[in-house]
């Protein structure tokens, strides 16, 4: 009889492209998709843009984004550079990327062609007594100064990168959104000859991990510039409170004196004519 010969490499073949096809599914599975739901708010202003993987919110972002981003033009003498100022505001109409994981996350929103992308990477970390936290950690903003809707008679027009050093921004316990209706104000240095670009958010609600329901934020954490405003605005309240109680105290104990006053006055203060009659 002849013995039976097998070749490693047909017998491999098999496993190998199991092995291919399971990576496959593992991507398939997770894939990472944005969406944008502004439509839902009604501040037509104010943007909301989530990621989702496998079906299921993972970060999710609504706040109002302004931009305020210098750029030079040619003076009218044809050799000085005068620094003009862009305001424009992030568009709800924006298209959404991101990823998400256990630690690292991120969210790339970009606009008018990606002639403008901006980026917020999140990020956890381990605090005092164990505390877990997370924080947006970086923040960039690409722009294109010969977008001529923003940026009028730019000079020397081009693609220009700010972003940020050492960020530490919206730290919050983790499991929770961090939520802010004041304005929160960040500066990045651009790579247009280090001017600073200012990026303020207000009306804020964020979450970039450990969302427990589809399109839900969690528990809100709120900043600590809204508990100060709401301080301020609560606190005449209670000092009108406690000076009305100190009013009512006072003519309360001046309404009791008086009538304490009239009862001792209807009384002989020399009683001896009385003896005497």
């Amino acid at each position: 009889m002849g013995r039976l010969g097998f070749s490693t490499t047909e017998s491999a073949r098999p496993l190998i492209l199991g092995v291919l096809g399971m990576l496959a599914l593992s991507v398939v599975l997770a894939e990472q998709e944005g969406e944008n739901l502004s439509g839902l708010s009604n501040n037509p202003d104010r943007a909301i843009f989530a990621v989702r993987e496998n079906g299921t919110t993972c970060l999710m972002v609504e706040f109002v984004v302004k931009f305020l981003v210098p750029y030079d033009v040619l003076a009218l003498n044809g050799i000085d550079l005068i620094t003009e100022q862009a305001p424009f505001t992030l568009p709800r109409s924006a298209e959404i990327e991101g990823k998400c994981g256990s630690t690292e996350s991120e969210i790339h929103i970009t606009w008018k062609n990606n002639a403008y992308n901006f980026s917020i990477h999140f990020s956890k970390e381990l605090r005092n007594k164990g505390i877990e936290v997370w924080k947006m950690s970086k923040v960039q903003f690409v722009y294109d100064t010969s977008e001529t809707s923003h940026f009028i008679n730019a000079y020397n027009p081009g693609k220009h990168t700010a972003t940020t050093h050492r960020l530490s921004a919206l730290v919050t316990p983790t499991g929770r959104s961090f939520v802010c209706i004041a304005q929160q104000t960040i500066t990045l240095i651009s790579s247009d000859h280090q001017k600073g670009v200012t990026i303020s958010m207000y009306d804020i609600q964020i979450q970039p991990f450990d969302i427990a329901s589809d399109f839900v934020f969690s528990e809100p954490y709120k900043c600590i510039t809204d508990q100060r405003e709401r301080l301020e605005e609560t606190l005449p309240l209670v000092l009108g409170l406690i000076l009305g109680l100190v009013i009512i105290i006072t003519l309360t104990v001046y309404h009791f004196h008086l009538k304490l006053t009239a009862s001792q006055s209807q009384l002989p203060r020399d009683r001896s004519m009385y003896k005497n009659m």
